[in-house]
């Protein structure tokens, strides 16, 4: 996938089409890492790649859960903080796969929905939810989830040039194989 989204034929299209491409470039920040380098916890913040890809993966299934009115996991604050962290008994591929299954649970989704104005009910009691909005819509929870996964790959980013210096487009560079330029190298691993 190249680094913009390309034209897309409508609303329905563009939102999963948006999302994709912020899926993929969250994905990208984990490309070529080990699993413990998808672990590791190289600024004051107790992020990781590893980990922000399973935090992403799981909201993204919770925000689903919501939009169809089905039962989440839920939980609480632990297996929330457990959610940013990808676990010894975890590993980078099984996160990436679990973030495949639920990018096809997305567009499932969203394909047996005919009108993205439908709405959503706001869950009450959650303190960072609304209190005076009684739903939003299926069209704002995928903006939402735009938003929430191009946060998480901004952080990644950065993690990711904190543990060995690769940036996101020298990321992208060696995912799709583009040729070397003057201006930009492909990443490639260090040797020991």
């Amino acid at each position: 996938m190249p680094g913009n989204v390309p034209p897309v034929p409508d609303e329905r299209h563009g939102l999963l089409a948006f999302l994709a491409q912020q899926r993929y470039v969250l994905r990208l920040a984990a490309h070529g890492l080990t699993d413990d380098q998808a672990r590791a916890v190289p600024a004051a913040s107790a992020l990781s790649v590893g980990g922000l890809i399973k935090h992403t993966a799981t909201t993204e299934r919770g925000w689903i859960d919501l939009m169809l009115q089905r039962p989440g996991g839920g939980g609480g604050e632990e297996d929330y903080m457990a959610n940013f962290r990808l676990g010894p008994d975890e590993t980078l591929a099984g996160v990436l796969e679990l973030y495949d299954q639920v990018a096809r649970e997305t567009e499932d989704a969203v394909a047996g929905v005919e009108d993205l104005g439908r709405p959503v009910p706001v869950p009450k009691g959650v303190p960072w939810f609304p209190q005076d909005v009684d739903a939003w819509s299926v069209r704002w929870v995928l903006l939402h989830l735009v938003e929430e996964t191009a946060r998480h790959a901004g952080h990644a980013d950065i993690i990711r040039e904190a543990v060995d210096g690769a940036s996101a487009m020298s990321l992208m560079a060696a995912a799709e194989g583009w040729p070397a330029t003057p201006w930009l190298q492909p990443w490639e691993p260090t040797r020991p």
